[in-house]
């Protein structure tokens, strides 16, 4: 059930064309809500609302916002546009969008004459906030600047507006674009499945490299199946099958407090040993003797020795570059100097997409 509270917007804080950062009172408690433009219209000082509150009462990783239902003031003023795709179909909030893949977009004849990714490298994490570091590592090293595109996908949160770390890297010029699939929406371009959205991204977006993240959150119940971080290696199987070269980002950390997360985590574990069924890059950061040798065990119990190709590079010049760029780095609640390793991962895979498109990389 959702827990319902209606309020009314006191302030609003920011405001941009898909998202606005509200301050609110409900029965004499004030918070924040984010209000979601393109679902319920944009809102104004006074405005009686309805709030979703039920992420702030049950303390979950939302950064304490509550979240905008319906304006009870005023009508979104949106028209409908084009396109025929439903997202968050059968919900109240189902959304209509213009997919790549319609007949009507302007990429239609692009998605309809793709027939292979041609060994473009596919870089894929689990977390959100690998997203920038792999950016930083692929242009770190890359010899000339490459298109870099984004796809997420709908295993955390839905809305892309969401991620500041999409903002700042589309404002500095570091993403060609982005994609949403699945139930995820706002992207550049929409699309209808990982497979399209991976299509789309390389036929109309034209990437030469392809970041494939969730977006804000993650959903993990501290067991080993259930997690939408498996969906790494369902990712790395649509790569393979589509002529990609997958590249995955393990999840590493030193600082995390969970056993389950220390070294290699479980979900990199279960989704690269397990879920995933071809083969593919795996890249560790450079480690300190004893982190290298739990890491490498971890990875030969879990059987990802000798299911991909284990690569090691320095992920540090990744992250240098996006302190240059004014690019900040957070994980969990924990910083680059709180958890360096985490960050260096996605810093060193970025890397090794930078090597295949030189090609100074040599796969056998």
């Amino acid at each position: 059930m959702i827990s319902w509270r209606k309020g009314r917007v006191t302030k609003v804080l920011q405001s941009q064309e898909d998202l606005q950062e509200l301050a609110v009172e409900y029965e004499g408690i004030g918070g924040l809500a984010w209000n979601y433009t393109g679902l319920t219209g944009r809102a104004e000082p006074g405005d009686e609302v309805y709030l979703n509150t039920s992420a702030v009462e049950l303390g979950l990783g939302s950064g304490g916002y509550h979240f905008v239902i319906a304006n009870l003031s005023r009508l979104p003023e949106r028209p409908l546009g084009p396109g025929h795709i439903m997202k968050l179909r059968y919900t109240p909030f189902q959304l209509k969008v213009m997919s790549a893949e319609e007949e009507a977009s302007p990429y239609r004849a692009d998605i309809a004459g793709f027939t292979s990714l041609e060994d473009t490298p596919v870089i894929v994490g689990t977390l959100h906030s690998m997203l920038a570091p792999a950016v930083g590592g692929c242009l770190a090293a890359a010899g000339e600047v490459p298109r870099i595109a984004y796809l997420m996908t709908d295993g955390a949160a839905l809305p892309i507006t969401l991620s500041k770390t999409v903002r700042n890297l589309k404002e500095k010029g570091l993403l060609a674009g982005t994609v949403t699939c699945g139930h995820a929406f706002g992207g550049d371009l929409e699309a209808v499945n990982i497979y399209s959205g991976l299509v789309a991204a390389y036929a109309a977006l034209k990437a030469d490299v392809i970041i494939v993240t969730m977006g804000p959150g993650i959903v993990g119940t501290g067991t080993k199946w259930g997690t939408t971080a498996l969906e790494q290696g369902e990712i790395l199987n649509a790569v393979s099958i589509l002529g990609g070269k997958g590249i995955a980002i393990p999840r590493i950390s030193f600082a995390d407090p969970r056993s389950r997360h220390r070294g290699v985590s479980h979900h990199t574990l279960t989704a690269l040993g397990q879920v995933a069924l071809t083969s593919a890059l795996v890249v560790l950061p450079e480690l300190n003797r004893s982190q290298g040798e739990l890491v490498r065990s971890q990875l030969e119990e879990g059987g990802i020795l000798s299911k991909h190709r284990v690569l090691s590079r320095d992920g540090r010049p990744a992250l240098e570059y996006l302190n240059r760029r004014g690019i900040p780095l957070t994980s969990m609640g924990r910083g680059l100097q709180d958890d360096p390793v985490f960050f260096e991962a996605a810093g060193a895979a970025g890397q090794v997409a930078a090597e295949l498109l030189k090609g100074t990389l040599q796969l056998r």
